[in-house]
């Protein structure tokens, strides 16, 4: 496997790296567009085509070392992914480093929400996704993408975002109070710090890529309509990094579609960001 965004070995080696992204490309459950285990090869070739610059935090954020760890191959049912993935990242909160993980569709997130919050009782969940994700089980299993945060919203302060599809069933996991439906934060920015104010210290992020509006963000399983825009997105994301701390994220439910490379490039963009605001921003007056 190439080194992400083709940086030097130096830089990609597990020794030195302060980052570790671990690929899961499992997309068993989803139930209409198919293709998030294609996702993470997307990724890897749009970033190696993205200034390592960041022009924002004026950093190279890079040279604090991204670690490409094998990817999970076990696939077999949702229950050994949500397992497996759960003991992949235990290992790699245990590892000191900062733990990344890239999906696959979000039932991917279950198993590592989990590890994270049994080594961390107190941690807020910061879901930004269209789906509320909420249902108890789907199809038969609760490890279904549909119940990727229920889990989380029993055992963690749990905070949704860009929120505007759900089903009925799901009412009854609803926290009303942390949940910002897209067509409440549309027009305003009020929403940004009211969320990050009922964060606690320690937050995980779990980013569904179909919270971007379709419009630039095509290349997911169900594109909802009304999501969110870029600007608005990492101005709500570096909040959330310069006020908490962010032990770890994953981003989820990149299906690549064919002929139109923007989508996986705004998702290594993205990405590459988000580590920019955890590592580059102490160093920054603000």
């Amino acid at each position: 496997m190439n080194n992400f965004a083709g940086i030097e070995d130096e830089f990609a080696a597990f020794g030195s790296a302060s980052v570790l992204l671990q690929s899961i490309p499992y997309d068993g459950t989803s139930t209409w567009g198919k293709g998030a285990d294609n996702g993470f090869e997307a990724f890897l070739d749009a970033a190696e085509n993205m200034e390592l610059y960041d022009i924002e935090t004026n950093s190279e954020v890079y040279t604090k070392g991204i670690h490409i760890l094998p990817e999970l191959t076990v696939n077999h049912s949702p229950e050994a992914v949500v397992e497996e993935s759960y003991r992949v990242a235990k290992k790699m909160i245990e590892s000191g480093k900062f733990p990344t993980f890239f999906g696959g569709e979000h039932s991917i997130s279950i198993g590592v929400i989990k590890a994270f919050y049994e080594q961390y009782p107190d941690i807020t969940v910061l879901q930004l996704d269209a789906h509320a994700d909420l249902r108890s089980d789907y199809l038969g299993t609760p490890y279904n993408h549909a119940c990727a945060l229920h889990d989380a919203s029993k055992n963690t302060n749990l905070i949704q975002v860009g929120i505007r599809s759900m089903d009925t069933s799901e009412l009854a996991y609803l926290n009303r109070e942390k949940c910002f439906l897209a067509e409440d934060i549309y027009g305003t920015d009020e929403w940004m710090q009211k969320s990050i104010d009922m964060m606690g210290e320690k937050v995980y992020i779990t980013f569904d890529l179909d919270a971007f509006d379709p419009s630039i963000m095509p290349a997911t399983g169900t594109p909802e309509p009304g999501g969110l825009d870029w600007n608005t997105t990492i101005r709500y994301l570096r909040k959330v990094f310069e006020q908490k701390t962010v032990l770890g994220f994953d981003l989820v439910e990149l299906a690549p579609v064919k002929g139109n490379k923007a989508p996986e490039f705004l998702v290594a963009k993205l990405y590459y960001k988000m580590l920019s605001y955890k590592f580059m921003l102490a160093n920054q007056t603000r």
